[in-house]
C-alpha cells in the first residue's frame, strides 16, 4: 500500500509541475478559494478555477457587458475575502462602483485607474500584474495582439496575481495567451411563487479552457454567491456527419 501512495504523490506532483509550466497557479490558495461554481469545478484542470492566470471575457453588446461585470465581480468577491486590493483600468469607466456591494465586494477596495489610450491601459496592466500584493487586476479593452497577451501571461505566472482582460465589442476574437475566454450573457430572473423582480441570473460559457473541458452553465446569484440553475455540454458536430444525419433522416 505504501509503495501504491507513493507512486499516486509522485503523479500528483507531475500534473501540478505540468500546470505550473502551462501558467496555472498549483499553489495552496488554489484549491482553497471556493467561487461557488459548484459543478463547473470539474471542467477546470486541477478540479479548481484557475487563480494566478489571465482571464479573457468577451462582450459584444451592452447587455453582456453589464452580465460579464457582473459574474466577474462576484469572482473577485472572493479573490478579496482577505482585506484584498483589485486594481481597475479602463478607458471608459461605465462601472457604478456602488453597487459592487451587492455583489459582495467593497468599492473602496478597488483602485480605479483612468487611461486615454488601450496601449495605456494594457501598460498599467502589465505593471499591476507584476505587484504581488494585489489580489486581481481587470482591464477594460477593445482588442490585443497575442504579444501583448503573452506579456502579460508571463508577468503572472511570477507574481500569481490572477488577471481580467474584459473586451468589449472586440473588432475580432483573435487567439490569445490566456488560459480561458468566457463569454457571459443575462437572463431573465426567476420570479417563483410571489411577482416582482427576482434574483440576477447569468449564462456563463466557457469557450475555450487549456487543459479543460468548455460548456454552457446557468447561475443565479443568491445569498451572495452562485447558485447552479442548469448545466449542458457544448455538442460540435462536423459538418459531414450533420448531412449524413438529414440524408438518412
Amino acid at each position: 500500500m505504501s509503495e501504491l501512495a507513493e507512486k499516486i504523490e509522485i503523479i500528483r506532483r507531475l500534473k501540478e509541475t505540468i500546470l505550473s509550466m502551462e501558467g496555472f497557479s498549483t499553489g495552496p490558495d488554489s484549491r482553497l478559494l471556493d467561487f461557488g461554481l459548484g459543478p463547473m469545478n470539474a471542467a477546470f484542470p486541477g478540479g479548481a478555477f484557475p487563480v494566478g492566470a489571465i482571464h479573457e471575457l468577451i462582450s459584444p453588446t451592452e447587455a453582456c457587458a453589464a452580465a460579464a461585470t457582473g459574474f466577474l465581480s462576484g469572482l473577485l468577491s472572493v479573490l478579496m475575502k482577505k482585506e484584498g486590493i483589485c486594481l481597475w483600468v479602463s478607458a471608459e469607466r461605465k462601472l457604478f462602483a456602488p453597487g459592487l456591494k451587492f455583489l459582495g465586494v467593497e468599492p473602496h477596495r478597488i483602485i480605479f485607474i483612468g487611461v486615454k489610450r488601450e496601449k495605456e491601459a494594457l501598460w498599467v496592466m502589465e505593471q499591476g500584474l507584476k505587484c504581488n500584493s494585489l489580489a486581481a487586476v481587470v482591464a477594460e479593452i477593445r482588442d490585443i495582439s497575442f504579444a501583448e497577451s503573452r506579456r502579460l501571461q508571463l508577468a503572472v505566472e511570477t507574481s500569481k496575481v490572477t488577471g481580467f482582460l474584459h473586451r468589449q465589442h472586440p473588432r475580432i476574437e483573435n487567439t490569445l495567451a490566456c488560459v480561458s475566454r468566457w463569454k457571459i450573457r443575462p437572463l431573465a430572473s426567476r420570479t417563483g411563487e410571489l411577482p416582482g423582480v427576482g434574483f440576477p441570473c447569468l449564462e456563463v460559457e466557457l469557450v475555450k479552457i487549456r487543459n479543460g473541458r468548455p460548456g454552457v452553465w446557468q447561475f443565479e446569484w443568491k445569498n451572495g454567491t452562485f447558485n447552479l440553475i442548469t448545466e449542458r455540454s457544448r455538442i460540435t458536430v462536423k459538418l459531414p456527419e450533420l448531412q449524413k444525419q438529414r440524408h438518412y433522416a
